[in-house]
C-alpha cells in the first residue's frame, strides 16, 4: 500500500478521490501492460522458414573474371 501525503493546501475530499483513483488507474495500467512469460520461444535455427527453398541469384555479366581480379 502506498501512502499519498499533501503537503500544501487543503484538498476537499473528492479532489483526494480523484488523486486517488488516478494513482490507482494508473498503476493498474502499468501492471497490464507487462507481458505474461509465455512459453520458450523457438530460435531461428528451428524456425520453418528456413526449409522454404529459395531462389538462388544469378551471376552477373562478367562474374567470373570479376572474381580473379585482385583488389
Amino acid at each position: 500500500m502506498v501512502e499519498i501525503k499533501v503537503e500544501r493546501g487543503r484538498p476537499t475530499p473528492e479532489e483526494l478521490a480523484a488523486v486517488v483513483a488516478l494513482v490507482q488507474a494508473r498503476a493498474a495500467a502499468a501492471g497490464a501492460e507487462e507481458p505474461e512469460p509465455s512459453a520458450a520461444q523457438p530460435s531461428g535455427w528451428s524456425a520453418p522458414e528456413r526449409n522454404l527453398p529459395r531462389a538462388m541469384p544469378r551471376p552477373a555479366a562478367g562474374a567470373w573474371r570479376m572474381s580473379a581480379r585482385s583488389l
